[in-house]
C-alpha cells in the first residue's frame, strides 16, 4: 500500500514528503530509486530531512521510516509492490551514456553551470595492472575497479551540470556497479578504445599523450584533469580523502584546495563529531602531476587495507558521496575561474 499512497500523494499533491521502511541491503540510492525519485537530485534533501535517523550521518538503519522527497521525478520505473508492475511518474528529458551500465545509462540534466568547461578523468591502474590489492570476506578486492566506479559518478554529476567529459580509462562493460566487491577483470582500455600496456611507464606516458593531445583541441576553454587513486598502507592506518596538485599551477592549487574545502564542509555538516584530517599538498615529483597539461589534482580516496577506509570505498552510497561531494568542489573551482597562467 505505502507505493500507492505515494502515487496518490503526487497528484493530489497533499504532502512533500512520504515515509517508506528501509528493508534489508537498502542503501539511500536504491531506496530512492524504489521510489521513482531521482537519487542523484534528492540525495541531499534526503540527508536534510533524515539527518537525525541515519547511521554515520549517510547509512539507512533496516526497518525504519524514512522520509522521500517528492520532487526530482524521472524516467525510472516506480514498481507496484502489490502486483510487481513498473509505473512510469513523469518523464524528464534526458541524454543516454551506454558506458553507465544498465539502469545508469540516462543523464538527467541539473543546470548548466558547467557549460563550456572540459574535464578529463582518470581512474587509477587498470588493464593489466589492478593496481592495490586487499581481502575482504575471503574475497581479492583491487584498487582499479572501485578508482572506476568513483570516476562514472563523477563523471555523471559532471554531465548533469553540463560540462564536456573525458572518460580516459574505460570499460565498456562495467558500468556503474552497486555491489560491495566489485569483480576484477583486465578488459580496460584508454580513450578511445587504445590497449593499456604492460609497462608502468608506458601506461604513464599512453595517458599522458592522450589527455594532452585533448588539451590541444579544446585549447582556449576551461579544462581540468581528476585523477583517482586508492591508496594501499598498513591495515592499521585510516586515511581521510586528500589531494595533491602541481606545484606550479596555481589553478591546480586551486581546484584540489576547492574540493578539499568541499569535503570539510560535508565532514562539518554530516559527522560533527569527527575531525576531518585529509590535506590538500603539491606532488609534482608524481609522473601524471608532472607531465600532464591541464590543471589538476590527483584523489586519494582512502587506504584500501584499511578496514574503516574500506567501508567508505566498498559500498556504493559511499562512493556516489563522494563523487558528488567532488563534483561540488569542481562547481566551486569553476565558478572561481580561472587565476594566473592558465595551467
Amino acid at each position: 500500500m505505502g507505493l500507492m499512497l505515494f502515487v496518490a500523494i503526487i497528484a493530489k499533491g497533499q504532502d512533500s514528503y512520504i515515509s517508506v521502511q528501509a528493508e534489508k541491503g537498502d542503501g539511500i540510492y536504491s531506496l530512492l530509486r524504489k521510489q521513482g525519485v531521482n537519487p542523484y537530485e534528492a540525495f541531499d534533501d534526503f540527508i536534510a530531512v533524515n539527518i537525525a535517523n541515519l547511521r554515520d550521518s549517510v547509512h539507512l538503519y533496516e526497518g525504519r521510516n524514512y522520509k522521500i522527497p517528492s520532487t526530482a521525478l524521472d524516467t525510472l520505473p516506480v514498481v507496484d509492490s502489490i502486483q510487481n508492475q513498473p509505473i512510469e511518474i513523469k518523464k524528464t528529458e534526458g541524454k543516454s551514456f551506454p558506458i553507465f551500465g544498465e539502469g545508469y545509462e540516462m543523464v538527467i540534466p541539473k543546470s548548466d553551470k558547467l557549460k563550456g568547461a572540459v574535464y578529463y578523468l582518470i581512474s587509477g591502474h587498470g588493464g593489466p595492472d589492478p593496481g592495490a590489492m586487499a581481502v575482504y570476506e575471503n574475497k581479492k578486492i583491487a584498487e582499479d575497479e572501485y578508482a572506476y566506479d568513483i570516476t562514472l559518478r563523477l563523471a555523471k554529476e559532471l554531465l548533469a551540470n553540463g560540462a564536456t567529459v573525458y572518460v580516459i580509462i574505460r570499460d565498456e562493460d562495467d558500468g556503474i556497479r552497486d555491489d560491495r566487491i566489485l569483480k576484477i577483470d583486465h578488459d580496460e582500455v584508454a580513450y578511445p578504445d587504445k590497449t593499456i600496456p604492460l609497462n608502468q611507464v608506458a601506461r604513464l606516458k599512453q595517458r599522458v599523450d592522450i589527455v594532452n593531445a585533448l588539451h590541444r583541441k579544446h585549447r582556449g576553454q576551461f579544462q581540468r584533469l581528476i585523477v583517482t587513486h586508492v591508496d594501499s598502507r598498513s591495515k592499521g592506518q585510516n586515511i581521510d580523502v586528500f589531494f595533491y596538485h602541481h606545484a606550479k599551477s596555481r589553478n591546480g592549487r586551486k581546484l584540489a584546495e576547492s574540493i578539499h574545502k568541499t569535503f570539510q564542509k560535508k565532514y562539518k555538516k554530516y559527522q560533527p563529531n569527527r575531525t576531518y584530517t585529509g590535506t590538500f599538498q603539491d606532488r609534482t615529483s608524481l609522473y601524471l602531476v608532472k607531465k600532464t597539461h591541464p590543471a589538476m589534482t590527483f584523489i586519494e580516496i582512502g587506504n584500501i587495507r584499511n578496514k574503516k577506509d574500506q567501508k567508505r570505498i566498498l559500498e556504493s552510497d559511499n562512493r556516489q558521496a563522494l563523487a558528488k561531494w567532488i563534483s561540488e568542489g569542481v562547481l566551486m573551482d569553476f565558478e572561481g575561474g580561472e587565476i594566473g597562467p592558465i595551467r
